[in-house]
């Protein structure tokens, strides 16, 4: 894998198309050995709303620059109180060049 750095941003939880919540996200972006562009990191929102995000499993994050990626959880369980859990994204992720070392 290439490390390609950091990104930071806020987002649209969108589940089905309808909005549930905001949430902030903190990723690491790496190139695997097959040529595709994986994020791995931090997503942040209420502890209510990251239950019901993690309950639903299947959940998109649409960035404030207009960015659609899916999420996936790599944790097999939330605490009630937790506002972040870790995941992988996959999606429209940036160009590489828009990645921070």
């Amino acid at each position: 894998m290439q490390y390609l750095g950091g990104l930071q941003g806020k987002g649209r939880l969108i589940r089905g198309g309808e909005t549930f919540a905001r949430a902030e996200y903190d990723l690491e972006g790496f190139i695997t050995k097959a040529g595709h562009m994986t994020g791995s990191g931090e997503i942040r929102a209420a502890p209510a709303e990251m239950r019901e995000m993690f309950a639903l499993g299947t959940v998109k994050l649409l960035t404030d620059d207009g960015r659609l990626m899916s999420l996936r959880f790599t944790q097999k369980k939330l605490s009630s109180n937790d506002s972040a859990a870790h995941v992988d994204m996959i999606g429209e992720l940036p160009p590489i060049a828009a990645w921070h070392h």
